[in-house]
Formats: structure tokens, sequence, C-alpha cells
């Protein structure tokens, strides 16, 4: 057991002596795919206790326990264990035969190993970095939950690996979210850009003390549907979910907004949807075309606002993720689905939530929306500001947020009232008129006075200088397309 919480340093100890891996994006991609085998295996010896004529489709000498399992020392190492996993592992289960016939449990061996990546260079430390993981004993219960915890520390690790940050919403927002929208037995809950799978995660904790049977107990492991466009997060969830025995994960490796918005039927749609879209990316025209003109955008963000309206069940509850963007945006698109969302939907709560809850990967401040498919709309609109707490100026990785930050939020919930700090509104009620009234900006409660932050000297000269350069790179692409236009 007390191996178990040294996993991640001793695994990370060993990948720095490996000249293949290059910073800690890699060092976590290497640990997910054995992870992935490792678990998939696992669940595969109960699959042949549960069925009499079960069969692998990962070839035989590409089974976990054929190659990376080390009884009494004997298994390949050095040379020849690097040889085996770059010319024959990675090879074979890239171009697993899988076809529309293919179950679930199957087909994801083969969508997780498409763009998966083998990194080390020394046969030697691989074997030492499969050992480790291979000890790992997930069929001991408390073993395997506290693994299960383990991996989740895995995922918070990727908030401080470059750009995989955008993958990690943390674990006390998609908790609150899930409890929020209360969770019952034989709801099927989605996410469409489910990242390594937290709201599925946060959906299925709520849920599971609510079974009782084995009934019960079959709805929850199939009410959860996830799409994730990136391959790498894809595995990531995949495994998550074999994690939380849900042994046919319906997650799947696509881009959710590549099917026209008007083409889905009443089988597309679901009781809830939990969301933190990506923001700030762009989509192209492509993208934009399946949606209604007024809905079409170029902001992420907006276009999986616009596609969850169109997915959500007559009376289902969803709970999104947005950035201030989208609240005070008063283009096109934006006021159109905020239009939307209060004539056709009940837009019940807005909460205001803390600039720094996904530091350091972005420091843009987000809003949790609340709406219902109720179809008759909007009659008022709630807004709430939640503070940071006592004693944080801001959250970082040594303190981070934590569910019972959210104790002020849920009392508040339970008995509504209106709020005022220092001649600011903390918590207002407003009507769709005046929601209207005001031109749909829904930028309200927001936090009034935003302290300066003052900077040691050197980091305030380096932050006017990156500021000053960003404006005279604008500038110098200004003045280009003035030259081009006049040299034509």
């Amino acid at each position: 057991m007390g191996n178990l919480g040294g996993l991640v340093k001793n695994l990370r100890d060993i990948m720095r002596k490996d000249a293949g891996i290059n910073g800690d994006a890699q060092r976590i991609e290497q640990i997910a795919w054995m992870l992935f085998l490792k678990v998939y295996d696992t669940k595969e010896s109960d699959w042949e206790i549960g069925e009499r004529n079960y069969v692998s489709i990962i070839p035989e000498e590409c089974r976990w326990r054929n190659w990376a399992a080390n009884e009494d020392g004997k298994g390949m190492t050095g040379d020849e264990l690097l040889d085996f996993v770059n010319n024959k592992l990675f090879p074979a289960l890239k171009k697993l035969s899988v076809d529309a016939t293919t179950p679930i449990r199957k087909a994801i061996v083969k969508t997780t190993f498409e763009d998966a990546n083998q990194y080390m260079k020394d046969g030697v430390l691989l074997r030492q970095v499969i050992n480790i993981i291979d000890e790992i004993d997930l069929t001991d219960n408390e073993q395997s939950h506290l693994f299960g915890e383990i991996y989740e520390s895995i995922l918070r690790e990727l908030q401080s690996a470059g750009s995989s940050g955008e993958f990690y919403t943390p674990r006390a927002v998609t908790d609150f979210m899930a409890k929020m929208i209360q969770p019952k037995i034989g709801e099927k809950m989605a996410d469409f850009a489910c990242g390594t799978g937290g709201f599925l995660t946060s959906w299925l904790k709520q849920i599971e003390f609510q079974v009782t049977n084995g009934k019960e107990r079959n709805q929850y492991i199939n009410s959860v549907f996830g799409i994730e466009k990136k391959q790498f997060p894809y595995m990531l969830c995949v495994t998550n979910m074999l994690l939380h025995d849900v042994e046919v994960p319906q997650v799947f490796h696509d881009n959710a907004l590549t099917k026209d918005v008007l083409d889905y039927t009443e089988k597309d749609k679901f009781d809830v949807i939990l969301m933190n879209p990506p923001y700030g990316g762009s989509e192209n025209a492509d993208i934009k075309n399946h949606f209604p003109t007024e809905l079409m955008s170029s902001e992420t963000a907006d276009l999986f606002v616009a596609l969850i309206t169109y997915r959500l069940k007559k009376n289902g509850r969803a709970a999104v993720i947005l950035p201030d963007g989208f609240l005070f945006g008063d283009d096109n698109a934006k006021t159109n689905i905020k239009k939307r969302l209060l004539k056709e939907f009940n837009l019940h709560t807005i909460i205001r939530m803390p600039g720094s809850v996904f530091a350091p990967y972005t420091s843009i401040t987000t809003n949790i929306l609340f709406f219902e498919n109720n179809g008759t709309g909007t009659k008022e609109t709630w807004f709430y500001r939640m503070d940071m707490p006592e004693g944080y100026k801001h959250f970082s990785k040594t303190k981070p947020m934590k569910l019972e930050h959210f104790a002020p939020v849920e009392e508040w919930w339970k008995n509504r009232q209106e709020i005022e700090v220092e001649g600011f509104s903390k918590a207002k009620k407003f009507t769709k008129e005046e929601l209207e009234a005001l031109g749909y900006n829904f930028d309200q409660c927001g936090f009034p006075h935003e302290e300066e932050e003052i900077l040691p000297p050197a980091e305030l000269i380096a932050k006017y200088q990156k500021e000053r350069g960003e404006a005279n790179a604008k500038i110098d692409a200004v003045l280009q397309k003035i030259e081009d236009l006049l040299g034509k």
C-alpha cells in the first residue's frame, strides 16, 4: 500500500533519466497508455470469468499479462523489450481490425492507440516503469479505490503540463455541478467535450449511492455518454471509465460539432448535459454550417451552447461553464443564443466564479449557467457572485479550489435572497423582460473592484514589454493590410 502513494513520484524519477522523454506532457502520455493496458487487462480477467467464450481483441503476445508481467524477473528488458514495444505492440494495436459490429469495449483499444506515442529510448528504464505499474493490484478493493485517487492526481498534473491543462476541470467544480443538477437513477447524462471524464465521474459518484439492486447497477454503468475530439484525453477518459466499473464506456473519439444540429432526433437527446466546453478556439466555416444562420459563430463555446439546446430532452437539465465573454458578448450569435435560452428554456441560475478557478492554465473568469428545457421560457434568472474564500487571494496548485468552497453557494441556492455588499449586488434576480431591456447583457453581479496586482519591478518590466510587443505586432499587421490594399 505504501509504495502506491509514491507511484507518480517513482515513475517521474525513473523517466527523468530517459533521453526520449521531454517534459511533463510526454511523461504523462507515456504513463497513460501503460495504465490503460494494465487496467484493460484486469477488466479482461473479469470478463473471462463471466463469459465462457471470451476472446480478447488484443493478439495474445500483446496482452499485458504476456509481455509486461515480470514473474521471477524473467520479463523482457533492455533492447529486446524496446524492440517488442516499438515494432510489435504498437503496430499491432494501431492496426486492430474494428468495424461497426465490434463491441465498444473491444473497439476502444484501437481508438485509444490510434495516436498514442512511445517516447522512451532506454529499455532498462522502460522495464522499471512497467514493473511499478504492474505491481498495482486492481483486484484489491482498497488498493483499487486508492489507485482511482492516484489516477485523479495524474489528471490534475495535466493542468500544469502545458496546453494539456484544458482537459481538466477542477474536481470541486464538476462535483458541485453534478450535485446541484440532482441526478436520478435511470437518467442519461452527456458531455460533448468530455476531456478526461471529470463530469462523467462526478455524475457517477452522485448516482452510485442511490444504487440498491442489480437493475439499478446496470442503469448506473450505462448512464454516461461522452465525446472527446483529442486523442490523448480520450485515452485518459476511457481508462477513467474502466476504473469506475463502466465496462462498456459510451465514450467516442469524435468532434461533437460535425453533425447538422437540425438532424438530431429524440434518441440523440439526454436528460442531463454537464459541460465545460473549450473556449477561445475558433471553428471553420464547415463546422459553422451545421448550425442555423442566426446561431452561427466562429467561437467554439457559443457553438457548444447552441448544440446543448438541440440535444437536451424535454424537461432535461443542463449546467455549463462559460467565460465572461459569453455573458456580455453582443455579437449576433451570442445575442441569439441568449435570446433562445430565455425564450425556450428556463435559465434559472448563473453562478459567477472567481478568476483563478482554472489557474495556472488560464485566468479567464468563468461562470456556471443552469437551465432546463421547459419549452415555455424563463420567468426570472438569479445571478450569484461566488467570492474567494477567506484567507485566499487566489487559487493555485498548492491552494486548490475545494468542494467546501461552494458551501455558501449551496446555502444561498436553498434559500434565495438578493444580497448587496458595499453597494454592489452579490445576488440579484432579473426578470426575462429586464434582461431583454439590458440588451441580453448577462454580465450582472460581477466582481466590482478587482485589486491591481503590484508586481516586482523586473516582472513589471517583463509584463510591460510583452504587452508592448503584442500591441506592436497588432499595429504591424494592420499597417501591412493597409500597404497591401494600397499596393493593389
